[in-house]
């Protein structure tokens, strides 16, 4: 049986409900050099317009997706049309400074004002921790004055509903994930048809009950375009080495006239650990196609 993108499941112990599909808007933030393609202003107003017209409630976003532009070309939409859709539910995060790369409560305090101007709402439903990996020191981070603790100060200020880690390597997330009582984590390019690396990490959040959120179930395009059109793997330039595995799943769906998108997305879909697949898409069109895969 098909997974139902369209049915609604909880985050956690939250009383947050959202659609096993997620529209993740990172691309509308016009990022070429990690995409490999531009986006236009209008094209992304369009494609978030598509986005509140469907029947799928959840996006992702976040402060630094094209330094601010992915939350910007969502607020906009959002103004025109006076506040987000009725059971809307939006997940950004809280990211480090992009110059310092400090990452404290200042700077996570910092960055949810910025989010919540740039969005034009006065509250996140879903606000994660993002990219720990990156900031200056992990011990600013973690700390008591770090911004892991201002983010569930801002939950206790009513300011987010959830909270969450959203990361790319389980070797820093775990730790954090075993000190705090989070309510989601969202992994990306660790859980796909080619790499399972987060699956460990899964098992632990279920038994936490923190819910999964699985992130770039198409290895960032390449399994949605093909390896043909589309020679990146997780963001980066790939080389034909890289890119054997991806080709020997594409030969393999096409024995079996599946799209290999659709397969990488019910790869996703049809776990029962995950709660909701986010998937990152820059046209509108794009959303009836992620719907019928």
């Amino acid at each position: 049986m098909n997974p139902d993108p369209i049915e609604k499941t909880a985050i956690g112990r939250t009383r947050l409900s959202v659609s096993r599909l997620c529209f993740g808007l990172a691309p509308i933030a016009d990022m070429p050099d990690t995409y490999g393609y531009g986006v236009s202003v209008e094209q992304a107003r369009d494609t978030v317009r598509a986005v509140f017209d469907s029947e799928i409630n959840f996006i992702d976003t976040s402060r630094n997706y094209g330094f601010g532009r992915s939350e910007a070309r969502i607020g906009e939409v959002i103004r025109e049309r006076g506040g987000i859709p009725k059971g809307f539910v939006i997940s950004s995060k809280l990211d480090r400074d992009i110059d310092t790369k400090i990452f404290n409560a200042a700077q996570a305090r910092r960055s949810l004002e910025e989010s919540l101007k740039a969005l034009n709402v006065d509250r996140i439903q879903l606000l994660h921790l993002h990219d720990p990996e990156y900031a200056l020191s992990l011990a600013d981070v973690t700390g008591p004055r770090g911004a892991v603790a201002e983010l569930f100060r801002m939950k206790e200020e009513g300011l987010a509903d959830a909270v969450g880690l959203a990361a790319g390597r389980v070797d820093v997330m775990m730790p954090i994930l075993k000190d705090w009582d989070f309510d989601a984590l969202i992994t990306h390019n660790r859980f796909t048809l080619v790499n399972r690396n987060a699956e460990t990490m899964m098992d632990y959040a279920i038994e936490r009950g923190i819910a999964v959120l699985n992130a770039a179930p198409y290895e960032a395009g390449v399994l949605a375009k093909g390896s043909a059109a589309h020679k990146r793997y997780v963001y980066q330039e790939a080389s034909p080495e890289v890119l054997q595995p991806i080709v020997r799943i594409e030969e393999i769906c096409a024995r079996h006239g599946i799209p290999p998108g659709a397969a990488a997305l019910q790869f996703s879909m049809r776990d029962p650990r995950v709660a909701s697949t986010v998937c990152g898409i820059s046209k509108p069109e794009r959303i009836a196609q992620t719907i019928e895969w």
